[in-house]
Parts: C-alpha cells; structure tokens; sequence
C-alpha cells in the first residue's frame, strides 16, 4: 500500500491499536514482522497509521497477538477497509487537520456528548456567534480563512448522531459579541433542543460544592468502548486522548458533570430566563 504522507486520527488510532495488542502480547516489532513474513519497518508504518493494512492481515496480527475479543478485531477491520470519503475532503488543504479529523470522528461516531465552560458547543452555535469566537483567535485570521471555518462549522452541524452538550452558565452569559447575537444564540439553543437527537443541559452558578465543570472536552463514542475518544481544545489545535486510563478517568468526570446538570425541561426554563434578561 502506498504510504500516507498525512494520516487522519481515525488511521492513526487503529495503527495505535494494533501496537497495544502487540505490547500487551509481549512481541517486538521484528518478532511480529516475521509472523507476516514482511519488515520491522511495514510494522512501524502500519502502528503510525502511514500505511494501510488489509483485513486479511490484521486478523493474522490479531490472532498471533492473542487477542480473543471478536467484536473488537471486528471493528478494527471496519476501521481498516473503510473507504469512506466524507465531506470534510473537500476542506483538505483549506483548513488544519485537526479540524477534519474531528469531523471524521464525529461521522462515525455512536454518540457525542460536550461539556462546554465558556463557549456555547460549536455544534450549537449561530453564524453570528461562531464568527465572533473565529475572529479573536491569534494569530488573526484572513477574511478567506475565517469564511472556510464558518462554511465548516456549518457543515459539521447537519449531523445527525445523537448529541448531549452540558452548558455551564458562564458559557450562556458571556457575551461573545453584542446582545441581539447573545439573544439569537439562546433562541438557537431553544430550537435546537426539540430536536429528537439534541439533548441541552445547564450547569448553574448557584450549584454548590461542584468543581467538576473545569474541563471542557467532547466524548466521542466509538463503536465499542475502549475505540472511544475524548477531544480537547487547546490554542494550538485539538488534542485526540484514548488511552484506556484516561478514559475512564473522563468517563468519571462526564458522569459527576451531567449529574450536576439540570434536567432538559429545567434547562430550557433556564435558558428562558437568560433570554429575557437581555
């Protein structure tokens, strides 16, 4: 197979799986380039996502790693024979990479959920707000630039995967713009929240005793639990985390998070009142 100069994170996370079923068979790279009767180096480039890996010889590697989970060597073939080419290409190029590896993620995911500290969810957000948050970020961007991270944004909106995103209160009442931007946003949020796939959660101010809500992240749902992935947002892109531990560790945090949040019925009744403050 032809190598990939720029791996996505989706291909990226299979070759990382591979490499842990390896390590946890106690196998070198030499040991299992002999089992395919191929170089220490294809093994490499295959556990770096550079290069592709055929069905046939995944459940070779699986086999002799000793891995016993059927589902789970299923769904890496699905991960590895997938074809697929989304939306997000045609922004190849346009936009960081980041960008469309989370717009991979989310296409094949299960479910989403997001908890949100200062930002109303991108996922959620108006044209207004979203070109209000694109136009502070440093280094500044060009008119072109700006427009293709809006035209995105949208894009990513037409998802249909279930969603839940928990809204701490500082996200609501921060103004990202003027008041009639703040006041279309709460109205989008409303609307949104009928959707049959949409579920919108609010974190009070007033909540006591809860410092749960410092870590915003999307939880991306992967076909099987230990294929999920937490996103993180950072200044210089986003950040991919799958690790099992740290997983779990999110899976907590999400849990104590959507505990504390009020019910969708009495976040809309919230948000209500944001509105009719402005």
């Amino acid at each position: 197979m032809v190598q990939r100069r720029e791996p996505t994170a989706r291909q990226v996370r299979l070759g990382a799986e591979l490499r842990r079923l390896r390590e946890a068979a106690d196998l070198s790279a030499i040991q299992a380039a002999a089992l395919l009767g191929t170089s220490r180096g294809k093994i490499s480039h295959i556990e770096l996502g550079l290069t592709g890996v055929s069905e046939e010889r995944l459940r070779r590697l699986a086999s002799h790693y000793a891995c016993t989970d059927a589902e789970f060597v299923d769904a890496l073939v699905e991960m590895a024979t997938d074809r697929t080419r989304g939306w997000w290409e045609e922004y190849r190029g346009r936009l960081p990479t980041s960008f469309l590896d989370l717009s991979e993620l989310e296409y094949h995911a299960r479910f989403l959920r997001h908890v949100a500290i200062l930002y109303v969810p991108g996922l959620l957000q108006t044209e207004e707000y979203s070109r209000a948050v694109f136009s502070v970020r440093m280094p500044k961007l060009t008119t072109d630039e700006l427009e293709v991270r809006i035209q995105h944004r949208k894009a990513r909106q037409e998802s249909t995967v279930p969603y839940e995103a928990v809204i701490h209160e500082a996200a609501l009442r921060i103004r990202v713009s003027d008041r009639a931007t703040s006041r279309a946003q709460f109205v989008r949020l409303l609307e949104l929240s009928d959707a049959d796939h949409i579920t919108v959660r609010v974190i009070p101010f007033d909540l006591d005793c809860f410092a749960g809500a410092s870590s915003a992240m999307t939880y991306v749902s992967g076909p099987l639990p230990k294929l999920d992935t937490v996103v993180r947002d950072a200044l210089h892109g986003s950040t991919f985390i799958d690790s099992e531990a740290q997983l779990s560790t999110y899976r907590t945090s999400l849990r104590m998070v959507e505990a504390a949040s009020l019910d969708p019925d009495r976040s809309r009744d919230f948000i209500n009142r944001l509105a009719k403050e402005l």
